[in-house]
């Protein structure tokens, strides 16, 4: 088909290049990223995560500060 139909051959090609993109994406966060793979054996994965590091790709936020929230600081020590 494609012999016939030359201008389909650079829909293919782009069309080859993002489904190889997105495999890539969903194998490199499934493997890298602490709170996608492993929710098993703890059911709160989110507690083990570092606060002052990064997980999402954050284009838009420059100099952003983490500060810990009063409120859900207690509410935690409270339901612990």
């Amino acid at each position: 088909m494609l012999r016939k139909r030359k201008e389909l051959i650079p829909l293919v090609g782009f069309m080859a290049f993002a489904a190889t993109g997105a495999t890539s994406a969903c194998l490199y966060f499934l493997f890298t990223k602490p709170d996608v793979l492993n929710k098993t054996s703890n059911p709160e994965p989110w507690e083990r995560l570092d606060p002052s590091k990064p997980q999402k790709l954050q284009l838009l936020n420059f100099n952003q500060q983490w500060k810990p929230v009063e409120e859900l600081e207690i509410v935690k020590s409270l339901t612990k």
